[in-house]
């Protein structure tokens, strides 16, 4: 069975604005966004769009993704045994990654609107653009410059070909967006900084009333570059300017301050990037915070898995039963596992696949040794033996 898309070649494209945003043009979004009657997410998303392009959110916001849909998963069926077969399909299934990651977004944008289609026996999915869906009401804009929709929540589609993860329609980006903006504005006053007054500038007194003194000043001033010497008249005079008195710190420390609010907000606290204050355990106890998160995000998957996707599947045909579960696979401490199993051995048999599968070392039972009875009379050894 083929089936094309529907309502993602409907989106009429529009370019994003690469003008310098600031708070205002944020509150207008906002405003916008979570008007009452007739509320559209455009401009917000735009914005979205524009500071998630910061190094370290990018960095950040990944990081949690990578590790959420790299997690192993299995699926149960309904007698709670693993079904290997439909896992290996589900893990060969390139747009299941691009549903996990698009589920992860919707806490984060607000809303994931994706689409389905069949090609070839091949499943894909589109992610419909968010600039063009209304979370609130359920309305699908083509065009974003009219206020023609279609209302997706009605159509035939919804829940089969649609299928919505909607979490908050204002999304958790919002909590970074001054910061990323306040991170901007800082870095490009901080780059004038050093443009202005990395090198002082320098200024010569002429007589500028003499239209060859002027021109050979001129001259002068545009070859130093390239001549470190000249020779000036007696009437004239040629000093530095006193450059400021700051190397930015100012801008340093806002910049630090976004930082960290930033990581505060996507990882739950500052991991690596604070080398002056950083310690060992301050680290473990911020990787175990981003654990925690990662867990909650795996949870979160696991349930629009279960409660929309799959479901979603099993009615357009691409999967036989609808009643498996998904899940990802329980992780094991295996330091943890290898002291138990080393305080067991003396005592109990511990099985030789056991070993090598969930420590990855091949075993084999160690001869043992005969024991010397040659002390022993014949009559005696025979008993022994």
């Amino acid at each position: 069975m083929n089936k094309a898309l529907k309502y993602a070649p409907k989106v009429a494209r529009k370019a994003i604005s690469q003008t310098r945003r600031d708070i205002a043009d944020w509150k207008h979004a906002l405003q916008i966004a979570s008007a009452v009657k007739n509320p559209k997410p455009w401009a917000l998303m735009e914005i979205y769009s524009d500071i998630v392009n910061d190094a370290l959110m990018s960095s950040q916001i990944n990081n949690r993704i990578e590790q959420t849909i790299s997690a192993p998963f299995e699926l149960i069926n309904k007698a709670g045994k693993i079904d290997t077969a439909a896992t290996d399909t589900f893990r060969h299934i390139p747009c299941i990654i691009d549903l996990m990651k698009y589920i992860w977004e919707s806490e984060w944008y607000g809303c994931s609107l994706v689409e389905l289609s069949i090609t070839g026996g091949s499943l894909g999915v589109s992610l419909i653009d968010r600039r063009n869906v209304d979370p609130v009401f359920g309305r699908f804009y083509p065009d974003i410059t009219f206020d023609n929709y279609i209302p997706y929540r009605d159509v035939s589609e919804y829940g089969k070909w649609l299928i919505e993860f909607n979490g908050e329609h204002i999304g958790n980006l919002n909590k970074l967006v001054p910061h990323a903006l306040f991170k901007k504005f800082a870095q490009s006053c901080w780059s004038e900084l050093c443009e202005i007054f990395g090198i002082p500038p320098r200024y010569i007194k002429t007589n500028t009333q003499d239209a060859a003194m002027l021109d050979r000043a001129e001259s002068m001033m545009r070859d130093m570059g390239a001549a470190s010497w000249f020779i000036i008249d007696t009437t004239e005079e040629f000093q530095f300017a006193q450059g400021v008195n700051t190397n930015g710190d100012v801008y340093a420390n806002l910049i630090a301050l976004c930082n960290n609010e930033i990581s505060m907000m996507v990882s739950g606290a500052v991991i690596g990037q604070d080398t002056k204050n950083g310690n060992e355990s301050k680290e473990k106890i911020s990787v175990e915070m981003l654990n925690r998160l990662t867990d909650s995000d795996k949870r979160l998957i696991e349930m629009y898995m279960n409660t929309a996707v799959i479901p979603a599947l099993y009615r357009v045909g691409f999967i036989p039963s609808g009643e498996l579960t998904f899940r990802f696979s329980a992780a094991e401490n295996t330091e943890k596992l290898w002291q138990y199993t080393a305080a067991l051995l003396p005592f109990k048999q511990v099985d030789n696949d056991f070993i090598s599968e969930k420590f990855g070392v091949p075993v084999a039972d160690a001869a043992v040794p005969s024991a010397d009875l040659s002390f022993l009379s014949e009559e005696e050894r025979r008993f022994f033996v």
